[in-house]
């Protein structure tokens, strides 16, 4: 019986260390791919003249929609920050979800808005809109307030009242750069084909903003913001931008995405029965094109930029952790049809399996497989040759991929120029191993046990506002 435990614990030790060496060989080849087209991209981004486009009638007008809950320490600021963006025709709309706090009041009192009328162009069930609002100042920006029913039902009740042939579905604590609408239209341009594409977000935090606008770039004070810094940088260079050269993009995030108006109307707008409601839009998207023989785009585009808050505390940041989880394994499952299906491509036979196994499964083969191989160590199971393996797969093979998205980070866009910043994202490369993802992993899988609870909560989050160039001087 013994030996037949010690079979099963050095078979799975196996089995995770060949996790560990697929995961992180498909996270090589999509930074490699990301590195190809950073190159290109980086190279004819000199040939667009960001000026002409913006003034040019070729632009589509474009609806910025932006659900807020409880966001009254940063409403003001984000609204401030879309208004000051560079693009020739565009709206505003403020999508008040029901907040419990003066976050209607403070954009009412800030912008000068009065009760006015808006027609429908679409009918997708929502929540009560108990008021519609309009600036005196800014007749562009809009304020629809809603008894609460959650971001999906925010998101559909503003597409309702869009009437543009773009909307760009973001958070309502976010900020836009200046030329972040120009920069995602590129797709929309170059393909009439495309339904929908996705920005880079970045983190604010450390960050000095002023009139909306994010001026000087530092890093985060805490440490548990910095590995956030540097995860995102890996998510969204490495990651979303070898995903989208492989034409499998899977995740949009709900913070930043530029979508067809249309197509998304179409295919019944956000579910409202998940959390994960960003990626299992896209999803949906993949699954109707292919099904009705629609030729469609889903891409990513590297340089434009939506600057967010992110968590500050271990208790916040597990609590968004937990709730990314489910949402992935609820878009997953709710369409696991396509799963090695060929009718859905590329997309059937290799994005969603690498998501289903690796990104959705993982959680469960990481953690149990450090215990399992911390037990084999133990009672001296395991020999060396398997020990340096396991730690160059699990450790060094991990680090070595973060230092590339760094690298890309620094070849391309150079948003953090500060010798001491490049530094400390490389040392952060290291650091993050020996604690910080293991704590996530925790968590995601806490989010998997709790998905299988059928659980739905959101998660109170916490906002503690831009540090602005007043409070810095």
């Amino acid at each position: 019986m013994i030996e037949l435990f010690w079979k099963v614990i050095l078979l799975f030790n196996g089995m995770v260390l060949a996790y560990f060496l697929i995961t992180n060989t498909v996270y090589l080849c999509t930074t490699l791919f990301a590195f190809k087209v950073l190159k290109n991209y980086t190279r004819n981004r000199e040939n667009i003249y960001i000026e002409d486009l913006a003034g040019g009638a070729s632009a589509p007008p474009i609806t910025l929609i932006a659900p807020a809950y409880n966001e009254e320490a940063t409403c003001v600021e984000s609204v401030r920050s879309l208004l000051t963006l560079i693009y020739p025709d565009y709206e505003i709309l403020m999508v008040n979800d029901g907040s419990k706090d003066s976050t209607v009041q403070r954009l009412i009192e800030a912008y000068e808005m009065t009760p006015a009328s808006r027609a429908k162009t679409a009918e997708i069930v929502c929540g009560k809109v108990r008021e519609v609002y309009k600036s005196s100042r800014h007749p562009n920006l809009w304020l629809i307030d809603k008894e609460n029913g959650g971001k999906a039902d925010a998101l559909n009740c503003g597409l309702n009242f869009c009437r543009t042939p773009l909307f760009c579905a973001m958070d309502a604590d976010s900020l836009l750069e200046r030329n972040a609408l120009i920069k995602i239209v590129r797709p929309y341009l170059e393909d009439t084909t495309t339904i929908a594409a996705g920005g880079v977000i970045r983190i604010v935090n450390g960050c000095t903003v002023d009139a909306g606008v994010v001026m000087d770039i530092q890093m985060p004070k805490k440490w548990i913001e910095r590995f956030q810094v540097l995860e995102y940088l890996r998510a969204f260079l490495s990651g979303r931008m070898g995903w989208a050269y492989l034409e499998s993009t899977l995740i949009i995030s709900g913070a930043f995405g530029l979508f067809q108006r249309e197509a998304a109307a179409d295919a019944g707008g956000f579910r409202k029965d998940t959390i994960g409601e960003d990626m299992e839009l896209i999803v949906r998207l993949h699954r109707s094109c292919r099904e009705n023989n629609i030729p469609y785009r889903i891409t990513f585009v590297p340089d434009p930029v939506a600057w967010t808050e992110c968590p500050s505390t271990l208790r916040v940041l597990g609590r968004q952790r937990d709730r990314w989880q489910r949402g992935l394994n609820d878009a997953l499952l709710i369409h696991k049809k396509m799963l090695f299906n060929p009718r859905y491509g590329r997309i059937g036979m290799f994005a969603f399996p690498y998501f289903f196994f690796f990104e959705m499964l993982g959680p469960v083969i990481e953690l149990f497989g450090y215990g399992a191989f911390a037990i084999a160590v133990a009672y001296g199971r395991v020999d060396g040759l398997f020990m340096l393996a396991f730690f160059m797969a699990a450790f060094v093979y991990g680090v070595a991929l973060s230092i590339a998205a760094v690298g890309l980070e620094e070849l391309s866009f150079r948003r953090h120029p500060k010798l001491t910043d490049l530094l400390l994202l490389f040392s952060l490369a290291v650091l993050e191993n020996f604690g910080y993802r293991q704590i996530l992993i925790f968590w995601r899988l806490k989010g998997a046990l709790l998905f299988f609870k059928r659980s739905k909560s959101w998660g109170e989050m916490e906002h503690h506002g831009f540090k602005t160039a007043a409070a810095k001087s």
